[in-house]
């Protein structure tokens, strides 16, 4: 086992990780910006170390200064957390080649299914149901109107380095998709520096729901059930749940074989998440691959007792996976929310400042991952998320009528959030009943947009 593990992260998944690494035995290291100096994370690290000002491109995107850092405490390993630089292939090739485990896959892994194009050819050879679209990158505009035309309208353009919601763009006809080709690949320039796109068939208002697995480096594999990731704004995740309602036993094996098979293709170890598009016939076809720990790994957690974080350190350091696929059980529900400063009144305007008084919730079946105190000041320069709020029950029903009570009792003075905005979601009908897709929370957002 490692003797120092580097954190090459902030907030909440920070803390999460520094408590995997108590549990292990394992000296952690925080790294923060001058901006989060007083971060928890930062705080409660056996060291601390700042690699710079608050913007994330001279701080935790970094490269130089984190493996700096790194060398200068004696970590051994390195743990990027979910975001910046956790699907970067190139740093994790200079973790390597300065004799550091990057607690993740390898770089090689990484580079497959970092770039989405490359990662759909992949998992067609594998065997892996696809999205009817484009080969690969597509070159021309001419060449996306042949491919349009034969998949059939609507389809989307995609950026090949995306991730987060960025760089889609939904072309409902012809005569559409050279402007919103256009706009597409100047986003994926701006934030990915790369205006390469593909074109993938729009399926309308399917269930987004993503497989989790974990590999060993002695090539055994299992996949731990599926959650449904269908309750987004804009494309950006804001609820999710595991199981998901629309899954049964039989699909969830033929999904989890299916993302076994996938990594299995790719020669991948550690955590990872294959996300599928599910359509109105229980149809599945892959979307993209995350090679990290996702935000929402907890009711995974919940659900299987396996501990990711722990098992993701574990593997890093060369030790075997402690279970097999026949220990891997589902019991009972989860249900994640994300809790962000922002005002959802004002367009989801994200609201910075100091939190003068905070209670979070507790008791039976209630889990907090978070890194906020009362007193602390959220800046402007990250993202919104300040805490996960987890409710895990014996069934579906049990585990949402837990969440209500539990958002109801969240209290955050100071700055806006969206607790009132994700209660309204937990009790809507369509929710309760697990009539909701994909498109659900953007129809319902127009409808009852206020004039």
């Amino acid at each position: 086992m490692f003797k120092k593990v580097l954190i090459a992260n902030r907030g909440e998944i920070a803390v999460r990780i520094i408590r995997a690494c108590r549990e292990l035995g394992v000296r952690c290291i925080a790294v923060y910006s001058t901006a989060d100096r007083n971060s928890l994370h930062a705080q409660i690290a056996d060291e601390a170390i700042c690699i710079g000002p608050p913007a994330t491109k001279d701080s935790y995107l970094n490269m130089n200064a984190i493996i700096q850092a790194a060398l200068n405490s004696g970590a051994d390993a390195i743990h990027p957390g979910f975001g910046f630089l956790s699907e970067n292939s190139e740093f994790a090739r200079l973790c390597e080649k300065n004799g550091i485990v990057f607690i993740g896959p390898s770089y090689e892994s990484i580079d497959m299914l970092g770039n989405k194009a490359a990662a759909k050819e992949t998992m067609k050879a594998a065997g892996v149901p696809v999205i009817p679209g484009s080969e690969g990158a597509v070159k021309s505009l001419e060449e996306a109107r042949a491919i349009a035309d034969k998949a059939g309208y609507p389809v989307l353009v995609k950026a090949s380095a995306g991730g987060g919601g960025r760089g889609i763009r939904r072309v409902d006809s012809p005569k559409e998709l050279e402007a919103q080709m256009t706009a597409a690949q100047q986003e994926a320039k701006n934030f990915f520096g790369d205006d390469t796109v593909y074109i993938e068939k729009f399926l309308i208002n399917p269930h987004h729901v993503e497989i989790q697995i974990i590999a060993d480096k002695q090539g055994d594999y299992i996949y731990l059930g599926e959650r449904d990731c269908s309750m987004q704004r804009r494309n950006q995740k804001v609820l999710e749940e595991c199981p998901s309602p629309i899954v049964d036993e039989e699909l969830r094996r033929r999904m989890g074989e299916a993302a076994v098979t996938a990594a299995k293709q790719c020669g991948y170890y550690n955590a990872g998440t294959i996300e599928f598009l599910v359509d109105e016939n229980r149809d599945f076809y892959f979307m993209e691959m995350n090679t990290r720990i996702q935000v929402e790994h907890p009711i995974t957690e919940e659900v299987t007792g396996f501990d990711l974080v722990k098992a993701q350190i574990e593997i890093a350091a060369g030790i075997p996976l402690r279970v097999t696929q026949a220990d891997i059980k589902l019991r009972g529900h989860a249900i994640e929310c994300r809790i962000n400063a922002e005002n959802p009144e004002l367009d989801f305007r994200p609201s910075p400042g100091t939190i003068t008084a905070l209670y979070v919730p507790g008791g039976p079946g209630i889990r907090i991952d978070g890194a906020v105190y009362q007193g602390y000041t959220i800046t402007p320069y990250y993202d919104s998320m300040i805490s996960k709020l987890i409710a895990h029950g014996s069934d579906r029903d049990d585990a949402i009528r837990k969440m209500r009570w539990a958002l109801s009792e969240f209290i955050v003075d100071g700055v806006d959030t969206n607790i009132d905005f994700q209660l309204e979601i937990i009790n809507r009908p369509e929710f309760i009943g697990g009539n909701y897709d994909i498109g659900f929370l953007n129809r319902y957002m127009e409808k009852n947009k206020k004039k």
